[in-house]
């Protein structure tokens, strides 16, 4: 019973070192991240944006609350169309 016992634990800290071990892949996690902040990049159109402290002009509360319901509700019922897409 002692043999396996002393096997386990020596397979255990094996793997143990293992995990301690230098990455193989220097060079792709010097680079991780970059993909990403570059989509974030393109994507961002004001990157000052956050700084403006000027009030947006537009639609007061409720008109642009019921311009928010209307949309809302014109996903609920399909348009009906008079288009006949059948294959004959």
């Amino acid at each position: 019973m002692q043999k396996p016992d002393i096997q386990l634990i020596l397979t255990l800290a094996a793997l143990a070192l293992a995990g301690c071990a230098e990455t193989p892949t220097p060079h792709y996690d010097a680079r991780f991240g970059d993909a990403v902040r570059g989509a974030v990049a393109q994507q961002t159109v004001n990157p000052e944006a956050s700084r403006n402290t000027d009030p947006v002009a537009g639609l007061d509360g409720k008109a642009a609350e019921q311009t928010i319901n209307n949309y809302d509700k014109s996903f609920q019922t399909p348009e009906k169309t008079d288009l006949d897409l059948s294959v004959d």
